[in-house]
């Protein structure tokens, strides 16, 4: 495993969305996001307190800090993480920005490092969600510090984007390529228009796609585990962004941690 650098936060640092299908921009009617009830929430801190769960932490405090990180503690509160909804970038009817892709809980080393654990669904786990995945620092509890009342925290994983999204709109709270003024607010339908300008011609059977475009993942779906691989890939916005889409990719696979 290699060496792990949290700057980068949950989904791949540049994936291009694969399932997003052109569509006129018509998002000012967009359904509000699905919420965590309070018991799934409270299952998925229950995951993140298993002795699997908390061994991966100390794999991603090892490789973080080269030293046994001393004992582990959590937060117990879990913080949504929510990612761009392929069917709002298509504009299909009432369809969220955001779908919900794991509820992150925050732990901590003796040291004082912070390391990050997601969980997600799993029907197979006892409580109903495993941790699937740990990464270091604690960007998503950051993140939703910030957040305006009634707002969640999405995840644009093609720009590593980090939005407030409220029912009325988003505003960015940070990015590694970002497209928009950090803390300025867009309209829901506006950033309806910007995703799908950016996304619609990436999907499957695309002329880009058959020119040999990279990075054609399900970004939504469920991260495979401690034995699953991230496959990343870049967006082609012109030769300086794929340069740098492409240190960007770099850099996320160092952050991700899969112990086995």
């Amino acid at each position: 495993m290699g060496e792990i650098c949290r700057k980068f936060a949950a989904g791949a640092a540049i994936a291009v969305a694969a399932l997003l299908s052109a569509g006129p921009a018509e998002a000012a009617g967009a359904s509000w996001v699905a919420p965590p009830s309070e018991q799934d929430v409270a299952a998925a801190v229950k995951a993140a307190e298993t002795t699997r769960a908390i061994s991966f932490a100390k794999s991603n405090f090892r490789q973080v800090g080269h030293a046994d990180p001393g004992r582990i503690t959590l937060e117990h509160k879990g913080f949504p993480v929510y990612t761009l909804n392929p069917d709002f970038v298509a504009d299909k009817p009432g369809a969220p920005a955001g779908v919900l892709r794991a509820i992150a809980v925050t732990a901590t080393a003796a040291t004082g490092a912070k390391a990050t654990l997601r969980a997600a669904p799993d029907h197979a786990a006892p409580t109903g969600w495993s941790v699937g995945n740990v990464l270091s620092g604690n960007d998503e509890e950051a993140l939703s510090a910030r957040l305006r009342p009634g707002s969640v925290l999405l995840n644009e994983p093609q720009i590593n984007g980090w939005y407030d999204l409220g029912r009325d709109g988003v505003v960015l709270l940070q990015a590694s390529l970002p497209q928009s003024p950090v803390g300025q607010f867009m309209p829901i339908a506006e950033y309806q228009q910007q995703v799908h300008s950016r996304y619609a011609d990436k999907q499957p059977g695309s002329v880009y796609q058959r020119g040999g475009g990279l990075g054609f993942k399900q970004t939504l779906q469920r991260d495979t585990g401690p034995a699953g691989s991230l496959v990343v890939g870049l967006i082609v916005l012109g030769s300086a962004v794929v340069l740098g889409g492409a240190f960007l990719g770099w850099r996320w696979r160092k952050r991700r941690i899969s112990p086995k």
